[in-house]
């Protein structure tokens, strides 16, 4: 997907723009105003070039520099801050993590780094701590780009609720409305999607977005969509250089002196470093053949296995402590009783996602063992190009909340979502439809 698809959305304009990083049209400010040091203003002169270069778009080029205006600087939050929107540009999302969860660090109230931060989370696939991420940052996060990045972290019914209180402000803009009718789509409302597209948009434009949007709804990787947003290509990345950590212990005069190495290829479309605006892109015809995403890892929320090794011998503990039927019959008549509980509903716990539904049928085994509510639910898939996502679900919000707060009391990850596609889990469907035979 080329990045003039989806522009119009205010995450692609916020993300890489100078203004992020306190970057005016002269660069950012000279350090010799602030102090005498060689080292700060051979900092200050670093990032200057690095905003050039981003602004040039060299993203490798520009990663160089930021990386030595750090490695001068390193208590600079507007130097990191520069460093990670370098690696969102080069598509290096693990990298792009690192930098602004030290930006927050130094900066906690910097709203544009948590929704970095939130957007780097969502490409490699840790949802929930996106989510928590934009929870917690949710005062210094405009609501339209929040709202956008909720959908994107698997609450799509979220991202409505809260793009729909924000349209309906006088405040609202074209780009809000825009990434309302986007996460509409994403929600499965196109309908409605289409009518809310066309507030701002001619008719023939509104068919085309919504033929990007159709795909874009479609992703084969965790990546996928913030790639698209951004329009840039991810690349396998090892993670910024240790030497560069907040609280690293290696000499910064060592990694100064460096020349930066140029990551793998990541040359992004140009035009994302300026703000966009919807108008503009009525026009422009959609084109969905430039679409190219590098291999994507596995994804996987684990569960330790210490955890399940210590509940094994606990349960042997409590059969001996008590008669053995009487405590297996206490067990099936809570769980029974837990399951009768459960009101039906369109919510799903999230338990992860795994590289196929081998591996999810092992996690979700795991999950059992380790949550006997699970016992009696039945698991539910869905089958991605390149992962297998598990959950389980078709419960009313508060039930599914509860869920999945007892399963994190016992050390297990998950999130509660709206139905995304999910279906009867692979290994799960045979056995149901055998016990209906019989």
């Amino acid at each position: 997907m080329k990045t003039n698809t989806l522009v119009g959305l205010s995450l692609s304009a916020l993300m890489l723009g100078g203004t992020m990083v306190g970057c005016a049209n002269g660069g950012l400010a000279s350090a010799s105003s602030r102090s005498d040091s060689a080292l700060a203003r051979n900092a200050a002169n670093n990032a200057d070039k690095a905003a050039k270069a981003m602004a040039g778009g060299k993203a490798a080029k520009a990663i160089g520099f930021a990386e030595a205006a750090v490695a001068g600087m390193p208590q600079n939050a507007d130097y990191r801050a520069l460093l990670g929107a370098a690696y969102l540009k080069a598509g290096r999302f693990t990298s792009a993590h690192q930098a602004y969860a030290d930006v927050l660090s130094l900066a906690p109230g910097n709203g544009k780094a948590a929704l970095n931060l939130a957007l780097a989370m969502i490409a490699e696939g840790q949802w929930d701590e996106a989510r928590k991420t934009l929870d917690d940052h949710a005062d210094t996060i405009p609501a339209r780009d929040r709202g956008l990045a909720i959908a994107l972290a698997g609450d799509p019914t979220g991202g409505v609720e809260l793009l729909t209180a924000a349209a309906r402000t006088p405040e609202a803009d074209a780009r809000t409305r825009q990434n309302l009718a986007l996460v509409l789509a994403l929600a499965g409302q196109w309908q409605v999607a289409r009518s809310v597209a066309g507030v701002d948009m001619a008719p023939a434009a509104v068919d085309a977005r919504i033929v990007e949007w159709a795909a874009f709804a479609r992703p084969a990787g965790a990546a996928d969509q913030v790639s698209a947003l951004l329009g840039v290509v991810p690349v396998k990345d090892p993670g910024r250089p240790v030497a560069l950590a907040l609280n690293a212990t290696v000499p910064v005069t060592a990694v100064a002196a460096v020349e930066p190495e140029a990551p793998a290829p990541e040359e992004a479309a140009p035009g994302m470093e300026m703000p966009v605006e919807v108008a503009a892109v009525a026009a422009t015809p959609a084109d969905m053949s430039g679409v190219s995403f590098a291999t994507r890892r596995e994804v996987v929320q684990p569960l330790p296995a210490t955890a399940v090794a210590a509940a094994r011998p606990a349960a042997a503990a409590t059969s001996k402590a008590a008669p053995v039927q009487v405590a297996a019959v206490s067990a099936d008549r809570a769980s029974s009783s837990s399951a009768r509980a459960l009101a039906k509903g369109n919510w799903f716990v999230q338990l992860g996602a795994y590289e196929s539904a081998g591996v999810a049928k092992d996690a979700w085994g795991r999950a059992t063992r380790r949550y006997p509510a699970f016992a009696e639910q039945t698991p539910a898939g869905v089958t991605f190009k390149s992962f297998y996502r598990l959950s389980v679900g078709g419960f009313a919000k508060g039930d599914a909340n509860a869920l999945c707060r007892g399963y994190r009391a016992t050390g297990g990850t998950c999130f509660v979502r709206t139905a995304a596609g999910d279906q009867v889990a692979r290994w799960a469907a045979p056995a149901k439809v055998q016990m209906a035979s019989r």
